[in-house]
């Protein structure tokens, strides 16, 4: 069974740093794309970063360009989302997910496997 497990959510202030990470089992992910996605109260899930199977190439939502940093470990099955300079509006749950493609995506669904999500507090 596939599982997707993602760890390092919480509480930060405005201007403050977080790392999510996202433990893979079940399956391989080395030759998978992988993204991160975040939905906020109310609102519909939307696309944060995403990369692509070999790690060479990353993509970015405009609003997050520049702030965070998505990358894996493929040793490890592990996928990360370094968020620096947090603001209020990147308040959300945020959610791994999986494809079996190693072509990436920003597209909810386009990916086969997600995780359960980690809450991401910023406070002002």
């Amino acid at each position: 069974q596939v599982q997707l497990v993602e760890t390092g959510g919480g509480l930060v202030q405005t201007g403050g740093s977080l790392r999510l990470s996202c433990a893979a089992s079940g399956r391989t992910f080395s030759r998978s794309a992988m993204g991160w996605f975040r939905q906020a109260s109310g609102k519909e899930r939307e696309f944060v970063a995403a990369i692509s199977g070999s790690g060479r190439f990353t993509y970015y939502a405009e609003s997050v360009k520049g702030r965070f940093t998505i990358s894996r470990d493929i040793a490890k099955n592990t996928v990360y989302l370094q968020m620096n300079s947090l603001k209020p509006e990147d308040t959300a749950v945020y959610y791994c997910a999986g494809r079996r493609s190693v072509v990436t995506d920003t597209r909810l669904d386009e990916y086969d496997y997600w995780g359960q999500g980690t809450q991401v507090t910023v406070s002002s």
